[in-house]
């Protein structure tokens, strides 16, 4: 893996966070300051593709009030597939690997308050993987334009039809994983950009391990704009593709 770690590389707790940033200035200190909030035996990694802003920068302050915080600064940005596949390897790599590891999105569109029911869930279910659902009961998505709740719902629908997924949002970034699941398929994981929320299900469902969905609130974004482009469109629609393929 090639990138520049800053912090204390021998911190351990039951629960890691990975929090992949570009451009994200304005949104994660607060979003930092919510999850230390909690009071979790958490440890928060924050993996930033070289952001041209001051989205580092901030984070190394916070590292001088916090010190569960890790930064992982990659050289260029390379997609959210492989930013949250080299978050997972750095916490199986741990002499004492958390228990779970969290992926959230790092613009606050994904409340830190709910990962105790995530957390709750995972603890409830001994399941692999648990999903924070915008499309079960309870749900709810606000801000998104109809074109983008299209995208997102079409995802969705090609992802549980092809691959004969039994789940609502296949496409949710907010997640809790267990590491004993991440330990057998992570040498299976090849996704670039989002599509390794579809690969790391399909992975549960080769192997039987059981995937739950418990209700979130989705908000977009306030400040910044998506990263969401066409080329990783494509890269979701090629990779689902192509899995189908191989089923």
């Amino acid at each position: 893996m090639n990138y520049q770690l800053i912090g204390n590389n021998k911190i351990n707790s039951q629960i890691g966070i990975i929090l992949p940033t570009y451009r994200e200035e304005d949104n994660i200190s607060k979003l930092i300051d919510a999850i230390e909030d909690l009071k979790l035996d958490a440890s928060i990694l924050v993996i930033d593709d070289s952001s041209p802003d001051k989205t580092a920068e901030i984070v190394q302050e916070k590292q001088k009030k916090y010190k569960n915080i890790l930064l992982c600064i990659r050289p260029k940005k390379s997609g959210l597939g492989t930013a949250i596949t080299d978050g997972f390897k750095y916490f199986l790599s741990l002499e004492k690997m958390p228990k779970y590891v969290f992926t959230m999105d790092a613009d606050y569109s994904h409340n830190p308050k709910e990962i105790p029911q995530l957390l709750s869930k995972m603890n409830e279910s001994d399941c692999a993987v648990v999903i924070g659902s915008r499309y079960i009961k309870g749900g709810k998505i606000e801000g998104w334009p109809f074109t983008r709740k299209v995208i997102s719902r079409t995802a969705n629908s090609i992802a549980r039809f092809s691959l004969g997924l039994k789940l609502h949002d296949c496409t949710s970034g907010f997640r809790c994983y267990s590491t004993k699941f991440l330990t057998v398929i992570i040498s299976n994981l090849h996704s670039h950009t989002y599509e390794i929320q579809i690969e790391t299900i399909r992975q549960a469902s080769l192997r039987n391990f059981n995937v739950k969905e418990t209700p979130v609130l989705f908000v977009n974004r306030k400040i910044g704009k998506s990263k969401l482009s066409l080329t990783e469109i494509r890269s979701y629609i090629s990779y689902t593709l192509k899995a189908v393929s191989r089923s």
